[in-house]
């Protein structure tokens, strides 16, 4: 290289677009990401309601309290936006959890209108009982599956869930 010459500019090289996956001539409903991934949280679900039934709860009452317990969202609103579901349907989960007496919603000490959900002594404890049930029903749905594939499967669902 010459003295006073400059050093080429490099770009990192974009990824050349990917052809659609689904298109009008091979769509299927039931080979369709959508279809099966619906199909196996039904699955999913219905195995958990299954287990948890002894203990008074449903696998949506423990997905909310364990959210809660986690504070991975610490209000209402909050738990809408991670579970996907709608304000109404919420407030009917937290009654039922506060009836129940595992959550209590509190008022905030910032904002009068902002309730924050807590869980009760009985909720952490009531956790901390079915979630060998939990691990049990999960192990049992992914019979089969090495942890090499379960990494995968994990890392594809991030992808998925971060096109949207």
């Amino acid at each position: 290289m010459t003295r006073g010459a400059t050093l080429p500019i490099l770009l990192p090289m974009s990824q050349p677009p990917t052809p659609p996956l689904y298109t009008l001539e091979n769509y299927c409903r039931e080979e369709s990401v959508g279809y099966l991934l619906n199909a196996v949280k039904g699955r999913l679900s219905a195995a958990l309601d299954a287990a948890l039934a002894p203990y008074g709860v449903t696998a949506t009452q423990w997905g909310t309290l364990f959210c809660i317990i986690n504070e991975s969202a610490p209000t209402g609103a909050e738990l809408c936006r991670h579970l996907s579901c709608d304000t109404g349907s919420m407030t009917r989960m937290l009654d039922r959890l506060e009836e129940k007496g595992l959550v209590r919603r509190e008022r905030s000490g910032t904002d009068r209108r902002a309730l924050s959900l807590r869980p009760t002594p009985a909720g952490q404890a009531l956790v901390q009982e079915l979630l060998p049930a939990v691990i049990t029903v999960l192990n049992r749905q992914l019979t089969g599956i090495t942890a090499a594939e379960l990494e995968q499967l994990k890392g594809l669902l991030r992808r998925i869930l971060a096109n949207g």
